[in-house]
């Protein structure tokens, strides 16, 4: 039977009793005795010999350190429990992010976004409120996440930072810091092109290549300048081959749009309707039909057997390629092209106006030729215009 007579031991200040443990073997149970601060004399149990791996010396050692001022167990859960108290007043960054979650159920990009907090806001920022932040806090984090990540991965970060503080303020659960997070610069308007030749070479790989929609997609993508996330939730009822126009749901501007269905994609898409199994619903189709999530491994298939550079991106490039050809040939206004690109603003437009090799070679001529007529001309006259006089 357990024993609750308190055994001294050679400790002072140390007693066990005598109990069972879960196998039933006889098991001591330590207790310490002291005075606290207010000179009150308590008494606590310490632990037991093996569950809690307790010894007679650590048990000593315990009571010294609580004579020393370290609190008892009930003065800690006490003090633990005015502590979460304190911690669910306070709206802390990452009390900022679950609010804001909840208030974006359907946030586009939230798997990014909570990767990004998880690993690097969260451990920095976590615990602390938005006015406890200050620049240099920031200015750390910002020289830390350069070591290893890229400039626009760093801006994203921050962005999101800032992106939750705004929330705060907005929503009224927390005040701003006293300063600006001020976003890095970075240079990433990348554009993409194809040399004819490499066009060329391509098309030809994927009429050849056997998947049935990686090719189609890559094709898509030249033809109309469709967002990959838009061709994967893509579905036959989107497509109107009376009205010739595609309905994009979702697409990254948020608004549901409409683009022409030129002769090109028509064609494409008639051939892919008449393959298609009956009653599909997408048009790129995943496994059992369903929305596709991934074809990244085939197209890049194909862009590396067309020879490819390596950095060309085999669907978002050819959106690109769409987007240059158009703005090069003279025939489409900045206006337009921005309508069908379906771009927020004209500013995401405007890099694709890039002028190609050939666009630049052909208007140095034209100066050559003026300044090389000129010098044939024996009246002394040179016509800036390009034009005989």
């Amino acid at each position: 039977m357990p024993q609750t007579k308190r055994i001294p031991t050679r400790r002072p200040g140390v007693t066990y009793t005598l109990s069972r443990s879960a196998s039933g073997k006889p098991e001591k149970v330590f207790y310490i005795r002291y005075r606290n601060k207010d000179k009150k004399l308590i008494e606590e149990k310490a632990g037991r010999q093996f569950r809690d791996k307790m010894t007679e010396a650590q048990a000593a050692r315990l009571r010294a350190d609580r004579i020393e001022g370290e609190l008892s167990n009930a003065e800690r859960r006490a003090a633990e429990a005015a502590k979460r108290a304190e911690e669910f007043d306070r709206m802390t960054i990452s009390r900022l992010w679950t609010e804001y979650v909840k208030n974006n159920p359907g946030l586009k990009g939230l798997v990014t976004d909570r990767n990004r907090f998880e690993k690097h806001i969260k451990p920095v920022f976590g615990s602390r409120e938005p006015h406890e932040l200050s620049p240099l806090d920031v200015d750390r984090l910002r020289i830390s996440l350069l070591k290893h990540r890229s400039p626009a991965t760093v801006k994203n970060v921050l962005e999101l930072l800032r992106r939750l503080i705004n929330f705060g303020v907005k929503k009224r659960l927390s005040s701003r810091p006293a300063f600006i997070i001020e976003m890095p610069k970075v240079n990433n308007e990348k554009t993409e092109d194809l040399t004819g030749e490499e066009l060329r070479r391509l098309l030809n790989v994927i009429d050849q290549d056997v998947h049935p929609f990686a090719g189609p997609m890559m094709k898509l993508a030249l033809y109309s300048g469709m967002r990959r996330g838009e061709m994967f939730r893509l579905q036959w009822k989107h497509v109107n081959f009376e009205t010739d126009s595609i309905l994009l749901v979702d697409p990254k501007g948020g608004i549901d749009q409409r683009i022409p269905l030129n002769d090109a994609a028509r064609g494409l898409l008639e051939k892919l309707k008449s393959n298609a199994a009956d009653g599909a619903v997408y048009v790129f189709p995943g496994r059992q039909g369903g929305q596709r999530t991934d074809i990244k491994k085939s197209v890049n298939r194909i862009k590396r057997a067309a020879g490819l550079p390596e950095s060309f991106r085999a669907l978002h490039g050819l959106r690109h390629v769409f987007a240059s050809t158009l703005a090069n040939s003279g025939r489409v206004d900045q206006y337009t092209l921005q309508k069908l690109m379906t771009h927020k603003s004209p500013k995401m437009t405007a890099r694709y106006s890039h002028l190609r090799d050939e666009t630049l070679r052909a208007a140095s001529a034209v100066a050559a030729d003026i300044f090389s007529d000129a010098e044939k001309r024996d009246d002394g006259i040179i016509d800036l215009s390009g034009h005989a006089k």
